[in-house]
C-alpha cells in the first residue's frame, strides 16, 4: 500500500496545514499520565514547523456526550508545549480570528461538534477551509469514518503524515509479504475480532500461538468446567470449528485461581478441568511458556495482540511477561516484530521494552482491522494512483 507522503510537498513555507492526529491519551487529574500518541507524531509536527508552515493540529479527547470539561485537550496541549519546546496556542476552532497566522496551534476536542463522528460534509468542508493542506498522521483514528479523517481529505489535497507511513508500511509487511516463518500471538479479549485476524492471516502463518477469551471459549465448548473464566458463548461453534486447525497451537497447561489472585495453582490440561464457580484461568503454565517459546525463536516475522492472562494481577503476569520479553529480544534482529493496543503499551512500558520492537502501533482497533484485512476509510484519499 503507498500512501502520498508529506515529504513529497515541494513547497511548505507559509501555508497552513490541519494536521489529524490522535491525542486520546490517559489524563489523570488534568495531567497528562502516558505521552506515548503525543511523542509519536513529534517529527511531522517538527517537519512541518521546520518547513515553515503553520500547523493547525485537530484531535479527539475520550467520548464526550457534549462539551464537558474533563475532555478538554488543554492537559494535552501542555504537554505537548513541554515535549516540543515551543508555543503552543490552545483554542476552540469557532474562535479562528484569535488564532489565525499562529505557528502551532491545538484546536479544542473535535468530539465536541456534532459534525464530526457522523462524518457530516458541511463540518468537513468548514473543516477544511482552516487550511490549505490536510496531513493524517493518527494511525490509530484510520479506521474511523469521521469529519476530521475521512471527510475533509475530500476537499483538501491530502497526505500522510510520519507516523502514519511508518505504521502502514510496517504492517503492510505482515499482510502483504511476511518473511517466513511468521508467528501470530493472540491473547486477551474481543473474540469476534481474533477471528476476523485469524480468518485473514492464517494462510500466510505457520503458527498461531492462542490464550485468552478464545482459549477458555474452546475448552468451555470442549466441556471443561471454566468456572468464572472469560468466554464469549456466541462464538461457540465457529472457535470449535477454526481451531481444529493445526497451525494454532494452545496452552498445555493453565494457572487458575480467584479473580483476586487466591488459591492459585498450576492445572495441566490433559484431563477434564473442573473449576469452582469463584475460579478461573488467568494466565498460562509454565509448560506452555516453554511450548509457546521453541515458536517464537523460530519465527522470522512475529505479530503479537492481547495479554496471555490477567497481566495486571499478581501472580497472572508471569507468563504475559516471559513472553513478551522473549518477543522484544527476537525483534529488531532476528526477527521483524510488530504489536498493538492498549495493554500491550502498557505491558512494554512496564517492562520498558518500548523501543526493543520494530513496530509498536499506536492504534489498538486501528491495527486489528488492518490486519484483518478491512478498508480504513482515512485512508482511501492518500493512495498513490
Amino acid at each position: 500500500m503507498q500512501l502520498k507522503s508529506i515529504k513529497e510537498v515541494k513547497h511548505l513555507f507559509g501555508q497552513r496545514i490541519l494536521v489529524r492526529v490522535d491525542f486520546n491519551v490517559p489524563v489523570k487529574k488534568g495531567v497528562v499520565v502516558d505521552n506515548f500518541k503525543i511523542q509519536s507524531s513529534l517529527p511531522t509536527i517538527k517537519f512541518l514547523l521546520h518547513s515553515g508552515a503553520r500547523v493547525i493540529l485537530v484531535s479527539h479527547l475520550g467520548r464526550p456526550l457534549s462539551k464537558e470539561k474533563k475532555f478538554s485537550l488543554l492537559p494535552v496541549a501542555l504537554e505537548l508545549k513541554k515535549l516540543i519546546g515551543t508555543k503552543v496556542v490552545f483554542d476552540k476552532l469557532e474562535n479562528r480570528d484569535d488564532w489565525e497566522g499562529e505557528k502551532l496551534v491545538l484546536l479544542e476536542n473535535i468530539r465536541f461538534y456534532k459534525g464530526e463522528e457522523s462524518n457530516n460534509l458541511k463540518f468537513a468542508k468548514q473543516l477544511s477551509q482552516l487550511a490549505d493542506i490536510f496531513v493524517l498522521d493518527g494511525f490509530a483514528v484510520s479506521h474511523r469514518n469521521s469529519a476530521s479523517v475521512s471527510g475533509v481529505s475530500k476537499f483538501l489535497p491530502s497526505y500522510a503524515g510520519f507516523l502514519l507511513s511508518s505504521e502502514v508500511e510496517g504492517l503492510s509487511k505482515v499482510v502483504l509479504n511476511p518473511k517466513q516463518p511468521m508467528v501470530l500471538m493472540l491473547g486477551g479479549l474481543k473474540t469476534e475480532t481474533k477471528l476476523l485476524i485469524l480468518k485473514n492471516l492464517l494462510p500466510k502463518t505457520n503458527n498461531v500461538l492462542l490464550s485468552g477469551e478464545m482459549f477458555n471459549t474452546f475448552l468451555w465448548a470442549k466441556g471443561h468446567e471454566v468456572g468464572n473464566s472469560v468466554i464469549n458463548k456466541i462464538f461457540k461453534n465457529v472457535v470449535l470449528k477454526l481451531l481444529k486447525n493445526r497451525k494454532i497451537i494452545m496452552p498445555i497447561d493453565v494457572v487458575v485461581g480467584t479473580d483476586k489472585g487466591k488459591n492459585t495453582r498450576v492445572v495441566l490440561l490433559d484431563k477434564k478441568l473442573i473449576l469452582k464457580k469463584d475460579e478461573g484461568i488467568f494466565d498460562i503454565g509454565p509448560k506452555t511458556v516453554l511450548l509457546f517459546a521453541k515458536y517464537l525463536k523460530s519465527a522470522k516475522t512475529l505479530v503479537w495482540n492481547g495479554a496471555m492472562g490477567r497481566f495486571e494481577q499478581s501472580p497472572y503476569h508471569h507468563g504475559t511477561y516471559a513472553l513478551v520479553n522473549l518477543f522484544a529480544s527476537r525483534s529488531k534482529g532476528k526477527a521483524f516484530g510488530v504489536c498493538g493496543g492498549g495493554e500491550t503499551l502498557e505491558i512494554l512500558r512496564h517492562l520498558n521494552l518500548l523501543n526493543d520492537v520494530d513496530l509498536v502501533s499506536t492504534g489498538g482497533g486501528a491495527m486489528l482491522e488492518f490486519l484483518s484485512g478491512k478498508k480504513l476509510p482515512g485512508l482511501t484519499n492518500l493512495l498513490k494512483k
